[in-house]
């Protein structure tokens, strides 16, 4: 079983050149291609596999502002103005509801830490409401437990990750681009040192501006390029529940376990920060990188297996441009899922919902989620190689802020008044060590 995930085509041919090649068929790379495509852009959009196969159909599906660290909170604020206006564009139906996050708990630490993000909240204009004893034992009376308190952000939401990337790809053909699924993009050609083309696996596009947007693949190709992009991913067990269950919340976070509504009216469930820690190359490459991340978040992970050696997508192999490339030997990362944190994760949903233990299991998947070691993404230019942007290392934040993320590229593509500050996410930034710069949430 994995992850449910809709289909689309792919278009007819590849083109012999393009304003912008945008690697990578996740959110992120969609909603810049999509962006990109809206504007008059010329643009092709490459998959080594299907788009959104990877963690952009294996995530939980929030879009939220609550909890965000400072320097992601405009472009999650932006965001949800975006998911709401896409299906305005397009016609699509992503799945996107603003029906609110609910946040529940009975430790005075967390309480504290939510009030706080509260007010800093309230400067910057986003609407959110630390909920009373009463309050809170009210919204969550489907626990059948009495809570010390809690956090409501009604103008929060969800979509739904089945359907949501690929509905907005088959939007960006639309307005005139072009989808290339399981067209591995093997590498870049440069002239005079500025970007010329990308290599794919079907032959060359001619382009002076490629966006790398691989996730859990863009250290391994930045890497073919002399470019040293500080990465790491941990494979997270996710499982998700069949409809039935009658009176849940639509989407709620305790220290227990979470859940989600599916479009489907069933429910994906997931233990919040719990993953497993597969050993790979590049870990060891970027370990000291990411030491002050592992500091703040090492109680919430565990050490894995060799799942990550298995899958290929953090290998410091080089290739050449006429070789098969690791992306096209494992074209979806589909590690296997940690079926103890699985069975931990149903048993603590069953006990805290009696209403889950109605319904039956209907899928379970893993997924890698890529981080940078400050858990904020690098989005922008990369000086080495001019014509070359990176998008990565969203920090399994990606799916809430792509829309954001993807409008943001194009502003700086075509040099547009950005829709937020890109400051915080120049991937310069990573040069420097990232003590007391590691992302609260």
């Amino acid at each position: 079983m994995s992850a449910p995930l809709i289909h689309i085509e792919s278009s007819p041919s590849l083109p012999q050149e393009a304003d912008v090649v945008v690697i990578g068929g996740g959110v992120v790379g969609v909603f810049t291609a999509y962006y990109l495509a809206r504007r008059g852009v010329k643009v092709a959009l490459l998959e080594k596999g299907r788009v959104a196969a990877e963690q952009s159909s294996r995530n939980w599906g929030w879009c939220r502002q609550q909890n965000r660290d400072a320097r992601e909170l405009p472009i999650a604020t932006k965001s949800l103005d975006l998911w709401e206006r896409v299906a305005q564009e397009t016609g699509e139906d992503t799945g996107f509801r603003r029906c609110g996050l609910l946040y529940l708990s009975n430790d005075e630490n967390e309480l504290t830490c939510w009030a706080k993000w509260r007010d800093f909240a309230k400067t910057v204009g986003v609407t959110t409401h630390m909920l009373s004893t009463n309050e809170a034992s009210e919204r969550g009376k489907a626990t059948g437990r009495k809570w010390k308190g809690g956090v409501s952000s009604p103008t929060d939401g969800t979509a739904d990750p089945s359907k949501a990337v690929p509905v907005v790809a088959r939007a960006m053909m639309t307005a005139g681009g072009t989808v290339h699924q399981h067209c591995a993009a093997r590498g870049i050609e440069l002239r005079a040192g500025w970007v010329n083309g990308v290599v794919t696996e079907m032959g060359t596009i001619r382009t002076n501006t490629v966006v790398m947007a691989g996730g859990a693949w863009a250290s391994s190709f930045c890497n073919q390029l002399g470019i040293r992009f500080p990465q790491a991913s941990v494979r997270q067990s996710i499982l998700a529940v069949a409809p039935g269950a009658a009176g849940l919340p639509d989407a709620l976070h305790t220290a227990v376990v979470s859940l989600t509504r599916r479009s489907s009216g069933g429910y994906t469930l997931a233990i919040s920060g719990r993953a497993r820690v597969d050993p790979t190359p590049q870990q060891f490459r970027f370990a000291r990188e990411f030491v002050p991340m592992f500091a703040r978040r090492w109680r919430s992970l565990a050490p894995g297996a060799f799942e990550g050696m298995r899958q290929g997508h953090e290998s410091l192999a080089k290739w050449a441009l006429d070789e098969t490339t690791p992306m096209e030997l494992n074209r979806t990362l589909n590690p296997r899922p940690d079926m103890r944190q699985i069975r931990l994760t149903h048993k603590r949903a069953c006990e805290l919902l009696p209403e889950l233990r109605r319904v039956a299991i209907s899928n379970v998947w893993a997924g890698y989620i890529d981080s940078t070691p400050d858990g904020v993404p690098a989005i922008g230019e990369v000086g080495a190689i001019p014509g070359f942007i990176l998008a990565a290392g969203f920090s399994g934040h990606g799916f809430g802020i792509g829309p954001g993320a993807g409008h943001l590229m194009a502003d700086i593509i075509t040099g547009t008044a950005p829709i937020v500050d890109p400051r915080p996410y120049r991937p310069e930034r990573l040069k420097t060590g990232a003590w007391g710069k590691v992302a609260e949430f």
